[in-house]
């Protein structure tokens, strides 16, 4: 029997791109999203990419009625839990609506998966759960010390799930710690989408290639890298939707949960990021060296090591390839999904 999944925040960036390798590994997929920072659009661009209908529910997390009608009326193995608000930035301006939204979202769900006795989970954390780490590569072992209320939605997350754990050892929950998550499907019709605030530097470099900003703006020129910019890991968002993936089968496999870091384990600098897009592109990218951000750090990059060894999954996709994904998408969707049907 095919094995359902159930996707929150199923038509946002990481979780379409994630919904595509679920169909086209052959699983059944339920996608749940109040659609408050992503489109419908993505439904039938999804469509076009996999030839199969997604089955779509708009709703929210945080609505327990609707998890449990969902559960009750569907054999759900498995659920992956993209659904948050996900802008640093927004999060320092609006911080109560980060802490509802996403803890309140997790809380609720995890009551209606322990009532419907569905335990698998693959929680989507992230990076910002390090801080501002003063060492790399950072390994899954570093100490937590978010310094945004996004990323303390994420250490709380994971600590509720923690909890969870040791009340339950049905429980088995995979905690994905990603990086910066960049590029787009090859085919050029999921992508991310620009009307949201970005999180990382490339979908401004998109941007001012595409034309829609007149310049990139460079946060310092004297941070102690090769080149004096600031060094980053940046992951083709094809290759973490596949770490999804892996970790499920990992689950499954194993049958108790683990913590990884999703990166490449490679960092690139803002101009090796610049110089790859220009080439992708064939755009020119005006910049400027502006002051450095206060809490920024020189350099940031992922330990890949125990997703190799546990999940057998290790990044493909290079510089290039991210730059030249994400120009596809850039270029023929300019407004995003607004763009075209």
């Amino acid at each position: 029997m095919t094995e359902t999944i159930l996707l929150t925040g199923a038509t946002g960036y990481i979780a379409s791109h994630t919904w595509v390798e679920l169909l086209d590994a052959g699983y059944q997929v339920i996608g749940l999203d109040n659609l408050c920072n992503s489109s419908a659009t993505v439904l039938s661009r999804i469509e076009q990419i996999t030839a199969k209908t997604p089955k779509f529910v708009q709703g929210d997390v945080r609505d327990r009625r609707l998890l449990d009608d969902l559960f009750a009326s569907t054999r759900i193995s498995a659920v992956i839990h993209f659904a948050a608000l996900k802008s640093v930035g927004e999060s320092v301006q609006k911080p109560l609506a980060y802490y509802d939204n996403n803890m309140g979202g997790l809380v609720t769900l995890c009551a209606a998966m322990a009532h419907a006795n569905v335990r698998q989970l693959v929680f989507s954390s992230s990076a910002t759960v390090y801080g501002n780490p003063h060492t790399v590569p950072i390994t899954e072992s570093f100490p937590l010390s978010a310094t945004n209320p996004y990323g303390q939605t994420k250490v709380m997350g994971e600590q509720v799930l923690r909890d969870l754990e040791i009340s339950n050892v049905a429980w088995q929950i995979a905690y994905l710690r990603y990086f910066n998550p960049v590029g787009a499907h090859h085919s050029g019709l999921i992508g991310e989408d620009p009307r949201g605030i970005p999180n990382n530097l490339m979908p401004y470099v998109a941007q001012v290639a595409v034309g829609k900003r007149e310049k990139l703006s460079i946060y310092g020129g004297d941070w102690p890298t090769p080149d004096g910019t600031g060094v980053r890991d940046y992951i083709h968002v094809v290759d973490l939707a596949r770490g999804h993936l892996s970790a499920l089968d990992t689950l499954r496999r194993d049958g108790r949960g683990f913590t990884v870091n999703l990166g490449t384990g490679r960092g690139y600098s803002v101009l090796e990021v610049v110089e790859a897009y220009k080439r992708a592109s064939g755009r020119p990218i005006p910049y400027q060296i502006v002051d450095r951000r206060p809490g920024d750090i020189a350099a940031c990059y992922a330990d890949p090591a125990l997703a190799a060894s546990l999940l057998g999954w290790r990044a493909q996709y290079g510089i290039e390839r991210m730059c030249e994904d994400s120009w596809r998408w850039q270029s023929m969707n300019p407004d995003g999904f607004q763009s075209r049907g």
